[in-house]
This record gives C-alpha cells, sequence and structure tokens, in this order.
C-alpha cells in the first residue's frame, strides 16, 4: 500500500513539474521578440516601412554594406535595399534577385510556393537607390554582389536557421550562379532560370544558329520582313520617332544619335519577339510587310522592341546592368544576314548605352571562371531554360564533376520559362530536388503553398530586349 502511494505522490510531482516546466516554456514563447524587433536588432539593419499582407509579414528594409568587400574597414558605405516576406522561421527560407532593382510590391518566387518559406529579395548594388555616392563603378562587379548576399545570408541566418536556397530568372539566374561560386557553403540550393552563360564574348555564331532554326520559317520570315521594312522606311519612321521623342521630353546624349538608337530598337525586334513571345503569337506580325502603312510597322516594333528604351531616359535605369555586360558578362552580336546593307551600325556594343564618363575595360576571364567552375563543382544545382529563349543559345551545362544538379528545357517556352512548365516528369524531378534541398524531402512531390494570384502573378513590367 505505501509502495502504492510512494508511486502516486510521484507520478503528482512528475505531472507537476511537467506542468510548471510547459508553462514556463509557454511563457517563454510568448515573451520572445517579435519578429519585426529580431529584424531590427541586426547591426547594420533599418526599417523603410511594412505592409501588410494576409499570411505573411511584409518588410521593406536597408542594409548597410561595405562598398568594397576587400576592405570592409573602410568607411565607404551604402545603404542595399531588400525586402523580407516573413512566413515562419520554421520554414525554409529563400533568397531572390533580379539582378536590378527590387520591387517593393510583396510577391513569392516559384521555389518560394513550393518550399511554402520565406523570402529575401536583394536589390543588386548599383541599381538605384542602392547605389553608393560617390559611385565607384569599378565595384560593381559579381564578386563584389556575391559578397553583398553572402553579408546578408550572414546576418539573417541566425533568425531564420533552417534550409537556405537562392534563385533568380535571366540576370538573376546568372547572379545566384556566382554567388554559389563565390560562397558556395552559404546555400542548400540553387534554382537558376534562363540564365545565360556568355564564356567567349567575341563568339557568338550560337546565337546566329539559333535563329535560323526557332519557331517555323513562316513565323521568321514575317518577323526578318517587318525588321528590314523598318530600315527600309528609316527616313519617314525616324521623323515619327522625332515627333514622339519630342513629345515625351527623351533625349540620345549616351547613344549618340537618334539614328543610332532608332537602329537599335529595329535590330532588337527579331531577338525581342522570341525572348518575351510564343510561336503562337506569330499571327500579331503583320503578314506582308511591304505593303504595311508606317503605322502598323512601327506599333509592331514599339510593342516587341519599345521605342523609348535607346533613349537616354530609358537607358538610365540600367546603366549597371551595361558596365557589368561592357567589363565582366559580356554581351551577344548576332549578324542578321536577312538585312543585308540596311544596317549602318550593327548589333552595338555596352559601351554605346553607358555615358562616356565612367570608364569599362573588359575582363574576358571573368565568365571563364564562373564556367569552369558549374562544370567541375557543380552541387544542388538547377537550371531551367526555354526552348525558344534566344538568350539559351549560350548556357550553362554540367560537367563530369557536377553533383546532385540538373539543366531542364520548357519545349516552346521563352524567357518566363519554369519548373511548373516543364514535362511531367520533369517538374515531378526539378520539384522532388528543390524539395530535398530545402530540407523538406519527406513532403510529397507538389507545390507546398497554394497559388496566390497576387503574390504569384507575373511580373508586369517587361524586360526590353538584349538584357537578361
Amino acid at each position: 500500500m505505501r509502495k502504492a502511494l510512494r508511486w502516486l505522490l510521484s507520478l503528482v510531482v512528475l505531472i507537476g513539474t511537467m506542468t510548471a516546466t510547459g508553462a514556463a516554456a509557454g511563457a517563454a514563447t510568448a515573451a520572445e521578440p517579435d519578429i519585426k524587433d529580431r529584424i531590427l536588432a541586426i547591426p547594420g539593419m533599418s526599417l523603410i516601412e511594412e505592409k501588410p499582407y494576409s499570411g505573411y509579414r511584409y518588410f521593406v528594409l536597408n542594409f548597410t554594406q561595405p562598398v568594397d568587400h576587400a576592405n570592409p574597414y573602410s568607411r565607404a558605405t551604402f545603404q542595399q535595399r531588400i525586402t523580407l516576406l516573413h512566413k515562419d522561421v520554421d520554414r525554409p527560407t529563400v533568397m531572390y534577385t533580379s539582378g536590378y532593382s527590387v520591387s517593393t510590391t510583396p510577391s513569392r518566387t516559384e521555389p518560394t510556393q513550393i518550399v511554402d518559406g520565406n523570402q529575401v529579395s536583394v536589390e543588386y548594388r548599383f541599381f538605384a537607390p542602392s547605389r553608393p555616392t560617390p559611385a565607384d563603378w569599378s565595384k560593381d562587379d559579381i564578386w563584389q554582389a556575391a559578397s553583398d548576399q553572402h553579408a546578408i545570408f550572414q546576418a539573417l541566418k541566425p533568425v531564420y536557421t533552417k534550409n537556405w536556397l537562392t534563385t533568380g530568372a535571366s540576370k538573376g539566374g546568372m547572379t545566384a550562379t556566382y554567388y554559389k561560386r563565390f560562397y558556395p557553403r552559404d546555400m542548400d540550393g540553387v534554382v537558376s532560370y534562363v540564365a545565360p552563360n556568355d564564356v567567349v564574348n567575341n563568339e557568338d555564331s550560337a546565337y546566329d544558329r539559333f535563329f535560323r532554326t526557332v519557331g517555323t520559317k513562316e513565323c521568321r520570315d514575317k518577323l526578318e520582313g517587318v525588321q528590314r521594312e523598318a530600315l527600309v522606311r528609316r527616313d519617314s519612321l525616324e521623323k515619327k520617332y522625332q515627333e514622339y521623342a519630342t513629345a515625351n521630353g527623351y533625349t540620345f546624349t549616351t547613344v549618340g544619335t537618334l539614328d543610332k538608337a532608332y537602329e537599335a530598337v529595329v535590330l532588337d525586334y527579331v531577338w525581342g519577339f522570341w525572348q518575351y513571345h510564343l510561336l503562337a503569337d506569330c499571327p500579331t506580325i503583320p503578314a506582308d510587310a511591304a505593303h504595311a502603312t508606317d503605322q502598323a510597322i512601327w506599333d509592331s516594333v514599339d510593342t516587341i522592341s519599345g521605342f523609348s528604351f535607346y533613349t537616354d531616359q530609358g537607358l538610365s535605369p540600367y546603366t549597371a546592368y551595361y558596365y557589368q555586360a561592357g567589363t565582366q558578362l559580356g554581351s551577344p552580336t548576332i549578324k542578321q544576314p536577312w538585312l543585308g546593307k540596311l544596317s549602318r551600325y550593327g548589333y552595338q556594343p555596352p559601351r554605346n548605352f553607358v555615358p562616356r564618363d565612367i570608364p569599362m575595360r573588359f575582363q574576358p576571364w571573368a565568365m571563364r571562371d564562373v564556367d569552369t567552375w558549374v562544370k567541375h563543382h557543380a552541387d544542388h544545382m538547377l537550371y531551367v531554360y526555354g526552348q525558344n529563349d534566344p538568350w539559351g543559345a549560350e548556357r550553362f551545362s554540367l560537367g563530369a564533376g557536377a553533383h546532385d544538379s540538373y539543366v531542364y528545357t520548357v519545349a516552346g517556352g521563352n524567357h518566363g520559362s519554369k519548373v511548373a512548365l516543364l514535362a511531367a516528369d520533369q517538374k515531378a524531378s526539378a520539384t522532388a530536388s528543390i524539395l530535398r534541398w530545402a530540407g523538406l524531402s519527406g513532403a510529397p512531390v507538389k507545390p507546398q503553398a497554394s497559388f496566390d494570384a497576387k503574390l504569384d502573378a507575373a511580373p508586369l513590367d517587361r524586360e526590353p530586349a538584349l538584357r537578361p
């Protein structure tokens, strides 16, 4: 009897202890600081604004970065804008960059939706307002940008302790690759979309082969016909261009002349169609260009290439991109033989699109280094390309040294290709890889978050042709 009583008293004490411990734990949980307070406690982090969004916390932030990561103790710093879509510290986190400015409207990338995680979006250095003053343009390079991402990761990892992925499309996909190359231990996986890989800048025959076979001959003939006609009618259409520029206050100091800007827009036309459109869109192209009105030719070129882009006002937001294209990334040059002698300038180099007071010198070793590293050391890296996207003509490929890494192609896809558009078996395999790298390998092979029409909508702003 006494033994039974002692057992009963022990059980009461144990239950009491567990209850007290649970209550203490609950109190500790309740006392944990708000996520905003935790983020703002990070040295160098400051709040620009918080925007409400159901199911998330969304912050627009500034993070103090050194202008030169090779000299971090210098007093030269700048404020880099980032956004944080907070889901839960117990979910994986996706670091995203477009390679350009960051949007301050809440959104999710495809990997963020798949893993149902948090998302940190990073504005690329030297894109306004994340530009040092004064601007030392020599610090606008791929290693410095990768070091920006590394610093942000180190700052946030103590808060978001689960697995991290990095992602981006086009220049953002390139940026994700460069980050992995320079800081291979930071990210648990890379999902790179439609990322060009211009290893040898002066050798662009892959693009010429692409344009000889893309789509159908009927569609190629229609596009080439409009492009030729736009140059045949240069005089009359340039008068229209001048009226358009005057009405909108556009100038042409950077590119040099209205004539150079006009031809640059026209030469982007065929490339721009395949970058942003599908074969099914070919019926929208004037079928008989030689007999089309000036307005029909103008409208088609303006819709696809955009007559505002090569103005000073159109180029200014992308100075940092063209600087990188002319110093490290490289840029494509295609021959377009169907134009004959109608072209006066050919594909103009990035130097023509950067103000002359910014010095530029090309570094041919930069892309060779990255390409070699990816071939021999890629680990947990996934690339998605579009079959009909010109930027995929020169792409990343994997060598014998790659591990758990993959390259997929969307049949008939353009520059908006993604995992969801892959063939069913490839989609399942790619999704399983993303979940595995995110530490969710036990989860079913399907997106973990339901589609949100606002968060997951395609970007409304169209990138101009001839920038990835």
